[in-house]
């Protein structure tokens, strides 16, 4: 459901939250909650039509809960549209939270660090180039090793890292630079993680929320997993970064799912990748899998066959 569903004006709407999400589970728990406090609201999608001429609001209050990283599970991700809608609820009269503001934020890197430094803080030595043609100049003004990443890019995707100019411009020839889905890259110099960790702080409404040290983070190069993801036929991975990445180059993908499901979202969007999963009661055990099975048996992905592998690896679209 869009606004363009119905028409009228801001007085006619009587739901009090509206939250605007993509993700088919995430909020879930959300959902619940407000149910047992007995919060009205309306739980809607990116999906479908809005009509920019169309007054009415779904809610007094709007949530969005778009997320950068939908790009990921959806080529045809609403990170743009949802963008113009949030925009045009608000002048319909809702109180939009994470409105279109805080999203061009939220969906820029080159933002991102301009308003970090406007607020005195450090930042990488950075770059922002729109056109390939231009990355090698902007990484001549910075020392290697350097990183090119996306200026969208969410969990973590679009980085990679070269340690000469020679290295670059062979990526630029064969063309194996990150992409962004706005066109836009960033140069940044390398920052090692200190001591092998970074720290994740989150907040809530400028209050301080937790801090979690996250180990290894910087510890490996995508660089060079992507070029030889590139040059593969095919890649065969389960629900990991490695699958994700594949797709990232455009390499078709076979992915096993085991303890996750596809509704999770983690999908391969390139066209020409596959499925190979198991229909189980067991599933889904977690969001992220784990080393160890709850009921110890991991039939989700040992009863997967090797010849049900290859066989989805040969009927692949070429």
């Amino acid at each position: 459901m869009l606004a363009g569903d119905s028409g009228g004006d801001m007085r006619e709407v009587v739901t009090d939250l509206a939250l605007l999400f993509e993700h088919p589970l995430w909020f879930l728990p959300l959902f619940e909650a407000l149910e047992r406090r007995g919060v009205d609201h309306v739980a809607l999608r990116p999906d479908g039509h809005f009509d920019p001429a169309d007054r009415t609001a779904p809610a007094r209050v709007v949530f969005n809960r778009i997320a950068m990283s939908s790009f990921l599970r959806a080529e045809e991700h609403p990170i743009f549209h949802a963008m113009a809608l949030l925009d045009h609820w608000r002048r319909a009269g809702a109180r939009v939270i994470n409105g279109p503001e805080v999203m061009g934020i939220d969906s820029s890197k080159a933002r991102q660090l301009s308003l970090i430094a406007g607020l005195g803080l450090a930042i990488p030595e950075t770059r922002v180039v729109h056109r390939i043609a231009d990355v090698e100049a902007a990484a001549a003004t910075l020392s290697f090793p350097l990183v090119v990443k996306a200026n969208i890019g969410g969990a973590g995707a679009g980085i990679m890292r070269y340690d000469s100019m020679d290295e670059l411009r062979a990526a630029i020839a064969d063309k194996s630079l990150p992409t962004s889905v706005d066109g836009v890259l960033l140069v940044q110099d390398y920052v090692p993680a200190r001591g092998g960790t970074i720290t994740r702080i989150e907040t809530l409404d400028r209050k301080y929320l937790y801090a979690l040290d996250i180990a290894g983070a910087g510890a490996f190069d995508l660089s060079g997993t992507a070029a030889l993801l590139k040059r593969a036929r095919c890649t065969v991975a389960g629900d990991t970064g490695v699958m994700h990445l594949a797709t990232a180059v455009q390499t078709p993908v076979v992915t096993l799912l085991g303890p996750t499901v596809r509704e999770f979202g983690f999908l391969p969007y390139n066209a020409r990748s596959t499925i190979v999963e198991r229909d189980l009661d067991c599933r889904p055990c977690s969001k992220m899998g784990g080393p160890v099975c709850p009921l110890g048996h991991h039939h989700c992905l040992e009863w997967i066959a090797a010849e049900e592998v290859a066989e989805a690896v040969r009927r692949l679209p070429q």
